[in-house]
């Protein structure tokens, strides 16, 4: 990524903000790599973008050093005030960020899908462990279903992310178009790996875990050994939320 992206010095610039997502902008030497672009400053071949790379980290980029196209892209993007008011910014980088950025699928007609919208939310992550096979689980998803649906709609302060314990991307993908789940959901196969490197408490499932952007604990389904369930954790995010 060093190697791609050139810092640029110089005096400051007067910026028009912009709204973007993340895409795949490409240099001239062919190297590529995944940016949102934030906004834009300059004109004509001084022209540079600020972009965020998926770490949360921000560079600034020159048209010159992009391909044709992406330079011409970069020199011709007009803020759209409509699509700013509209679209709702990205929070800050949280500690999750390494394992969930670019490994979130979601439900996309009858299939998970890899989802390129993804937006950080401002305070809360709310991750859900559970699974197809778990008889629990799937009398309790409904009302969580019900919850997201209700609560999440404009409010950019939270966001779930379905952790699965499913044995294979079938039944995760079942379950998911079964219940009709609207929130994103981390790939199977880092899955392992997002509950060894958090270490979220609680051994039973279905269990949810609510946490700060920091990864602090706020609420979770066990107080000590005793499982308490994910309804008061569901109660207390929508307290939060008031």
């Amino acid at each position: 990524m060093n190697t791609l992206l050139k810092i640029l010095a110089g005096a400051a610039l007067s910026c028009t903000a912009v709204h973007a997502e993340f895409r795949t902008w490409t240099r001239s030497d062919g190297k590529t790599a995944e940016l949102e672009l934030l906004s834009t400053s300059g004109s004509g071949d001084a022209r540079t973008g600020e972009f965020r790379m998926r770490d949360g980290r921000k560079v600034r980029l020159a048209a010159s050093a992009l391909s044709e196209a992406d330079a011409r892209l970069l020199a011709e993007w007009s803020p759209s005030a409509s699509a700013a008011e509209a679209a709702p910014s990205s929070g800050p980088p949280a500690v999750f960020d390494p394992v969930l950025d670019g490994n979130l699928v979601r439900l996309d007609g009858k299939s998970l899908k890899p989802m390129k919208d993804f937006r950080k939310p401002e305070k809360y992550y709310l991750f859900y462990y559970t699974a197809s096979w778990c008889g629990p689980c799937q009398k309790f998803t409904p009302s969580l279903v019900e919850f997201y649906n209700k609560h999440k709609p404009g409010d950019d302060r939270f966001e779930l992310v379905l952790v699965s314990s499913d044995e294979d991307e079938d039944a995760m993908e079942e379950y998911a178009r079964d219940k009709r789940m609207p929130w994103p959901q981390l790939k199977l196969s880092k899955a392992a790996d997002f509950k060894k490197k958090f270490k979220h408490p609680g051994r039973g499932i279905p269990n949810l875990v609510l946490t700060d952007t920091e990864g602090n604990l706020i609420k979770l389904s066990y107080e000590g050994d005793t499982y308490v369930g994910p309804s008061s954790v569901m109660a207390h995010l929508e307290s939060l939320l008031r």
